[in-house]
């Protein structure tokens, strides 16, 4: 038999209080609903006799009347003396008659359930699929690492065994000159210790005329090793540091760090450059450029020194520029000022409070150039479109009334000149200050025109 609720399971229950028969389906949702929870429910195959479940249920208040209405209030089946009593105003009916609407409302509920765990078992599913993808992504990511991190080893190894080989070829190369410059020295040495011993014993033990035969050869030779020229420090010094920020280029395809520094800057070979290296303005910006080399001549490549800059007035002792260093990592260092005062200054650039070459240096810083404010013309009569009142610093005048000069007037005869100061020169500097609002209105009007 099916079930007569969602006509859709095999029967597999009774409820003795609805007395209809429910698929294992309807008979949880029959445990579940607060209405029929407390229903008795039992199963088909656990009643002693099969066939006892088509027979009619009976009314647990009335057991001699079977349940055949059902009360739409209470939402349970009743019995006729049910109806007659405390369900007497509620509205029944016959069980019959409502069962295929409330069978109708729970096959709706039971299509939504179903659909609901059609889609839980998709995602079920496909949370199973992404579990294994993650696992074997998983997988795949820990192999690179393993191929990465032991390329890395390796290349660091390797990067390692460079720097050890650097190290000591670094050390053999500064033993070897030490053991060239030692051996240089003691030789030196012996010659110049056997020609004191010698001379010491002509001097006491030798005669006068011994001394004289033998002065001259004896003169030679010292003078000789008096003029050798050796160094008066050891040729190379212990200068060997590890820097382990430093880039160290590529290895095995890996960007490794760590680089030894051996080289030391010289200030004597250390180098000025820049076009205002030995003049300047008066309140413009100014600078020039300090190439840091090493004992070789060679660019250091890296910043990092100390580096003092003082700038002095000759003749204002108590006037100074602050310069500012700045250091641009690769071995070059920018020195800006700005000096407020025209006239000759020192300036002395030292490296580890050596001078480097070329300082100290003089600098000459010029006044401000004075920028004409006035017209380059041939008259004021033509440059004020004939105005009377015109003039020009020129001093010259115009028949007729005219303030200004005209052309061919003495001083400048046909010649182009500034009106502001008269220099005749285009790109000369203005030999007067600038214009003021009462003595120089009228020329003020001219040099707008």
């Amino acid at each position: 038999a099916g079930c007569d609720l969602c006509a859709d399971g095999a029967a597999a229950g009774r409820c003795l209080t609805c007395g209809v028969r429910l698929c294992r389906f309807c008979c949880r949702a029959h445990r579940r609903q607060k209405k029929t929870a407390s229903h008795t429910v039992t199963e088909l195959e656990n009643t002693k006799d099969c066939s006892q479940a088509g027979k009619p249920l009976l009314c647990p208040s009335h057991p001699t009347e079977e349940l055949q209405l059902f009360c739409e209030q209470c939402d349970q089946p009743v019995c006729r003396d049910c109806v007659l009593g405390r369900h007497r105003q509620h509205r029944c009916d016959f069980a019959g008659n409502v069962i295929h609407r409330h069978g109708d409302t729970l096959r709706e509920l039971l299509k939504s359930s179903q659909q609901h765990m059609d889609a839980l078992e998709d995602v079920l599913s496909q949370v199973d699929e992404m579990g294994s993808a993650v696992r074997s992504r998983a997988e795949a990511v820990a192999t690179e690492i393993c191929l990465f991190t032991t390329g890395y080893v390796k290349a660091i190894e390797e990067h390692r065994d460079r720097l050890l080989k650097q190290l000591e070829d670094l050390k053999v190369q500064k033993e070897n000159l030490l053991h060239l410059q030692k051996a240089q020295l003691q030789q030196l040495l012996l010659d110049m210790r056997t020609g004191v011993e010698f001379t010491e014993h002509l001097l006491t033990s030798g005669s006068d005329v011994e001394i004289l035969i033998t002065k001259g050869v004896v003169s030679s030779r010292l003078t000789k090793l008096n003029s050798v020229a050796y160094s008066t420090h050891p040729s190379v010094d212990d200068r060997i540091q590890f820097s382990p920020h430093e880039r160290a280029g590529q290895c095995c395809g890996y960007e490794v760090f760590g680089a030894i520094l051996n080289k030391a800057v010289d200030p004597a070979r250390c180098t000025l450059h820049g076009e205002d290296l030995h003049s300047a303005g008066q309140n413009q910006p100014s600078g020039f450029t300090l190439l840091c080399k090493d004992t070789t001549g060679e660019r250091m490549g890296r910043g990092g020194e100390t580096v003092r800059v003082t700038i002095t007035h000759k003749d204002k002792r108590d006037c100074a520029v602050k310069p500012t260093v700045c250091d641009n990592g690769d071995g070059t260092y920018c020195i800006s000022y700005v000096p407020e005062e025209p006239g000759l200054y020192a300036v002395c650039v030292c490296v580890r409070g050596q001078h480097v070459q070329g300082s100290p240096f003089t600098v000459t810083v010029k006044h401000k150039f004075r920028e004409h404010h006035g017209v380059f013309h041939c008259c004021t009569f033509c440059s004020s479109g004939g105005q009377k009142a015109a003039r020009c610093a020129c001093g010259g005048t115009m028949p007729g009334g005219y303030q200004g000069c005209g052309h061919g007037h003495k001083g400048h005869p046909g010649c182009h000149h500034w009106s502001c100061c008269g220099q005749v020169k285009e790109s000369s500097e203005c030999l007067c200050g600038p214009p003021s609002d009462t003595s120089q209105r009228s020329l003020l009007r001219t040099v707008a025109l």
